[in-house]
């Protein structure tokens, strides 16, 4: 019979090698989505005039150039985040040329849009990944929905790890998508709100937010409204993509 202390132990390594194998499937996604995210913005730009992170390496989904560019973001934090609070935060940048988009103030704001949209993009993708998991069977909708577990493997298996990749991939892309819409400095929504606006409304919108210290206190403001319409942005989410479940 095995003693209380070796089951113990045993137990202690299946956890630690869970949370290892979810730390990796969450890098993994972090990774992909802020690359797609940096991407975009990079081949908007340079098909709307502007060459400058195409000649910095920025436009590929090959992660090396964005994690040259921004480490500390791309690297560092999400796994220090991931280790102290059990999911992962962090950013990545593309250059582009401040005199162009003064020039071009609606061609900055598609550019900006571009981000967020591949990170709509990747959503969709993912819950089609779900649907097509749940027509062959491998996949079915959970109880509840957590962020890490929008989709429940039937059975376990490599499946259980497909399940949680396209639960993670699904609410971190979609908490990119709608965070980076936020109209404050320094994200997207800053520079997509004026596409909305008149030329006058939007120049006047602009001066606004790019004052002095306007960034920092923006990120702050963003942030602390977010954790409050995220979870409402998420529900509807997972509603369009079970509707014959209903969550509440």
């Amino acid at each position: 019979m095995l003693s209380a202390e070796f089951v113990g132990i045993i137990r202690a390594m299946e956890m630690t090698s869970e949370a290892l194998a979810m730390g990796l499937i969450w890098f993994a996604v972090f990774l992909f989505s802020v690359t797609a995210h940096e991407a975009a913005h990079a081949y908007a730009a340079l098909k709307l005039g502007d060459p400058t992170a195409y000649q910095g390496g920025q436009v590929t989904l090959n992660p090396l150039p964005h994690i040259a560019r921004e480490p500390f973001g791309t690297v560092l934090v999400p796994l220090l985040s991931y280790g102290l609070a059990g999911w992962m935060m962090g950013w990545a940048s593309a250059p582009y040329d401040p005199h162009w988009a003064a020039r071009h103030p609606r061609r900055a704001g598609w550019m900006a849009l571009a981000g967020p949209v591949s990170n709509l993009l990747i959503v969709i993708l993912s819950g089609v990944g779900i649907r097509v998991g749940m027509m062959m069977g491998h996949f079915t909708a959970p109880s509840s929905i957590q962020f890490a577990h929008v989709a429940e493997a039937t059975a376990q298996g490599p499946w259980e790890g497909a399940a949680a990749l396209l639960s993670v991939m699904f609410t971190l892309n979609l908490l990119l998508f709608a965070f980076n819409l936020i109209p404050f400095p320094p994200l997207d929504g800053a520079s997509v709100l004026p596409l909305l606006l008149s030329d006058s409304a939007g120049e006047k919108f602009r001066e606004f937010v790019h004052q002095p210290g306007f960034g920092l206190l923006g990120l702050l403001i963003a942030w602390k409204l977010f954790g409050e319409i995220f979870w409402p942005i998420l529900l509807v989410a997972v509603n369009l993509l079970y509707p014959e479940v209903g969550y509440a």
